[in-house]
């Protein structure tokens, strides 16, 4: 469908309706143990003639070059860190040498682990995750909603390849959502889980592969499948799968109904806390797999318009936008309201190597525009079903670029949505993008920070990974440093003068 061209006084002079539903009204409030102090020591607020009241923040304009009130919530010293950290993270050799020391085995024990990590912790650790444990994690959540933010709570663990590592992820993602109960109403959005931390990636692989010969060969038999939506496309690439594959063994079919019990235990944990699970997308080696999971637990648990299980869509694909259509066109058909999270991607060059080696063109998009367009089409697509249907619909639009952030706010306002804005999410990385984040809070969006936790052992080789994979969103990063520069040295003369 053609996307709308925004009227640039609207992308300059955006208004907002504030109305919002918490998703989580219904939560406990904030347990003692987890009430520590907040992680921001608030700066001096602005002139009062530049504070505008939470009354009015729903006809505040979407402005991202107020570097004083969009950083207003946030520290001098935590300000000052998180430039460091963005200026250091921007530096290709600087992931190279973060990757190198957490591999290389004179790190691995000793001494100088302890000295890495304890510089970790106080770094690149503490700007890019929520803590340590879940009372850390609760006081950056707290932080964050005192800022106006809300959090995506991430237990930060790798891939699983056996049923005792998937078990004990499963109680530290059952603990996330117990952990989200206890903290103050709507501070949290979303509890986050990988499907490949409570499936073998093994079995994943295999079902990938059976699931893609059955889009191949429509007359092949998958005794353990349940109920699910479209995962393919007509577009969608096939080649990982290049012959006709085994059934899953005796095994594999035990493995596959204790994933199916650990899956169905953390939705109903989710249901009974009324706390969304958003269930993060992989590389499609295993995203099939991952979609069968998410759109069967969709059918089972999202009833009315409060969609439980939210699933990915990775619009750096070239299929994206087909399979989106095809997926709500056949949820709508059956009566079930979907959650998306609308990302990018982030395995660009694992994707274009893979397609190579079988000799085909890379899944992803040709040029960066062509991702940008389709981003932009599908969050377009999905903003007027938001406006238009009766719930069917919920979106988390997960963007660091400033340009789709303004054309969806832009979008949400010309459609209306404010007045539905509880369907309606923006998302960002916490440690990233805080200049987006603020601005679109200040405009009256909820706005939530995709914050990882848990002991710095465990959770840095997951966020170097993420490191990675994001090279090209850190060193982009130039729009955030640029405003903090700015920010501390209006701080720095206020303070001499």
């Amino acid at each position: 469908m053609a996307t709308r061209v925004i009227p640039p006084r609207i992308l300059k002079n955006l208004r907002y309706n504030t109305t919002t539903k918490p998703l989580n009204a219904a939560q406990p409030s904030i347990s003692p143990a987890i009430a520590s102090p907040s992680l921001f020591e608030r700066s001096p607020s602005p002139p009062a003639a530049d504070v505008i009241p939470a009354s009015a923040a729903g006809t505040a304009a979407l402005n991202l070059d107020d570097a004083e009130r969009l950083f207003a919530s946030v520290s001098t010293k935590r300000l000052l860190r998180s430039s460091a950290v963005l200026h250091a993270t921007a530096v290709g050799p600087m992931v190279d040498l973060g990757m190198w020391m957490m591999k290389s085995r004179v790190f691995q024990s000793g001494v100088l682990k302890d000295l890495v990590m304890a510089a970790t912790k106080e770094t690149f650790f503490s700007h890019f995750c929520a803590g340590e444990d879940a009372a850390a994690a609760g006081r950056s959540i707290s932080a964050l909603k005192e800022a106006g933010l809300r959090g995506m709570l991430v237990y930060g663990v790798e891939d699983a390849h056996e049923n005792d590592g998937c078990d004990r992820n499963l109680k530290g993602f059952l603990h996330t959502v117990d952990v989200s109960k206890s903290l103050p109403p709507s501070s949290v959005s979303f509890v986050i889980v990988k499907i490949t931390a409570i499936c073998p990636m093994t079995l994943l692989e295999r079902m990938s592969d059976l699931l893609r010969w059955q889009q191949k060969d429509p007359s092949f038999v998958l005794p353990w499948k349940q109920d699910s939506l479209p995962i393919f496309a007509e577009s969608s690439p096939l080649y990982h799968t290049q012959k006709r594959p085994e059934p899953l063994t005796p095994e594999e079919e035990s493995d596959l109904q204790l994933a199916n019990q650990r899956l169905l235990e953390l939705c109903q944990r989710c249901e009974e806390a009324n706390m969304p699970l958003l269930v993060d997308a992989e590389h499609t080696t295993v995203q099939p797999a991952i979609d069968y999971f998410t759109y069967s637990s969709s059918i089972r648990h999202n009833k009315d318009d409060n969609p439980i299980v939210f699933g990915t869509i990775q619009t750096y694909l070239k299929d994206a936008k087909e399979r989106l259509l095809l997926t709500t066109k056949a949820a709508e058909k059956m009566g079930v309201p979907l959650g998306f999270k609308l990302v990018r991607g982030a395995y660009m060059s694992t994707e274009s190597k893979l397609a190579e080696s079988f000799g085909y063109a890379s899944p992803i998009h040709n040029t960066i525009q062509e991702t940008h367009n389709c981003f932009n089409g599908c969050s377009s697509f999905l903003l007027e079903k938001i406006a238009n249907g009766p719930g069917s619909i919920s979106v988390v639009l997960a963007t660091h670029n400033i340009e789709s952030g303004k054309l969806a706010a832009a979008k949400a306002y010309e459609l209306g949505v404010g007045k539905v804005n509880h369907k309606l999410e923006f998302a960002q990385l916490y440690g990233m993008s805080e200049a987006l984040s603020f601005g679109l809070s200040n405009a009256g969006f909820q706005v939530s920070k995709y914050m990882p936790f848990g002991p710095v052992d465990m959770v840095m080789p997951y966020l170097l990974r993420r490191a990675e994979e994001n090279r090209g969103l850190l060193a982009a990063s130039g729009f955030d440093r640029q405003l903090m520069r700015k920010e501390l040295g209006r701080r720095l003369k206020a303070a001499m003068f």
